[in-house]
């Protein structure tokens, strides 16, 4: 059976607009910043949320609790009901071109119980956010199952809050092996620059669970891979924008920006954060392309998002 992609309108349009040199309207002209600045913030979530002014964020990048009863922060009697008040915030902090990526799993049981088809089914019909695309994390080590087939997958939902969300694909293409670039070479459909640049890396993503001594641990139960939360910084936002984590947990997102040269704002109310991410930052490797970067725990809300506005660049 054909590839349905190669028979849908976007898809063409797309590479019309290459092929004829035209950018199209989500793209945003980007510089490395002369420094990045990233906030630490011990506070509730939704709190910190009613205080960020409108379209002040270019990706809202989070990893929920899953109401597990993991630890004291996993604990609701009502999921949703809790999710519903930081749901309702994203649309409005979100930048035009703005994205979201919301982590989490398909595990329900009934309301106690957090589930990502409850947050998607939320999202959909009572806010004007934009369902993108459904990332599955494919790993290869987990726990085995008797009653069900074991689990070797999570799932992360990207929305948007227009059609002229920011993507930029070129950087987090993966090369293609030899036998599959002839292949693609000889496709009269695809841009023969595009596939010397890498391939799509798709929405199922083989990348490797920690495992318990792995050297990238901090500490925190639910630690993800830096080259997950990677993929989805480079991709969804820019140099020198804003990116938000209201479930900083690890503080992995910051290190992610501040090896990408993105300014970050990370919230949790379990002050664990700070020591977690004080590890990522001794652990971290020197990164020639990064820019500088400050770090300030618990700044004037108003006084950082003044800073980091002045580096953040002007869209297109």
């Amino acid at each position: 059976m054909a590839n349905k992609s190669h028979f849908n309108a976007g898809h063409i349009a797309m590479n019309t607009l290459k092929k004829n040199g035209v950018a199209h309207s989500s793209q945003i002209e980007t510089k490395m910043p002369e420094k990045t600045y990233h906030g630490l913030f011990t506070k509730d979530a939704v709190e910190f949320l009613k205080q960020m002014p409108d379209s002040s964020v270019q990706l809202v990048l989070i990893d929920p609790p899953y109401n597990i009863d993991l630890a004291h922060w996993d604990t609701f009697e009502n999921y949703l009901d809790w999710a519903k008040q930081w749901l309702d915030e994203i649309y409005r902090i979100l930048t035009d071109t703005g994205n979201c990526v919301i982590f989490g799993g398909f595990q329900y049981q009934d309301l106690k119980k957090g589930d990502l088809l409850e947050i998607m089914h939320y999202t959909r019909h009572n806010t004007d956010l934009r369902f993108t695309n459904l990332v599955i994390w494919y790993y290869k080590n987990g726990m085995s199952a008797h009653r069900f087939f074991a689990n070797r997958h999570e799932e992360a939902i990207w929305l948007s809050k227009t059609k002229n969300y920011f993507f930029d694909l070129d950087s987090v293409r993966v090369p293609y092996d030899e036998e599959s670039k002839k292949t693609a070479l000889k496709d009269k459909r695809l841009l023969p620059e595009s596939i010397e640049k890498g391939k799509n890396p798709t929405n199922v993503w083989e990348i490797g669970r920690l495992n318990g001594n792995s050297v990238e641990r901090v500490g925190h139960p639910t630690q993800k891979p830096l080259e997950l939360i990677r993929r989805f910084v480079k991709g969804l936002s820019y140099p020198g924008s804003l990116v938000l984590d209201f479930f900083g947990g690890s503080g992995t997102t910051g290190r992610i920006c501040i090896e990408e040269s993105r300014n970050s704002i990370l919230v949790d109310n379990d002050p664990a954060m700070l020591d977690y991410f004080k590890k990522h930052r001794q652990s971290m490797n020197g990164n020639i392309f990064s820019a500088p970067y400050e770090i300030k725990v618990s700044p004037n809300l108003d006084e950082f998002l003044g800073i980091v506005k002045n580096e953040v660049e002007i869209e297109c």
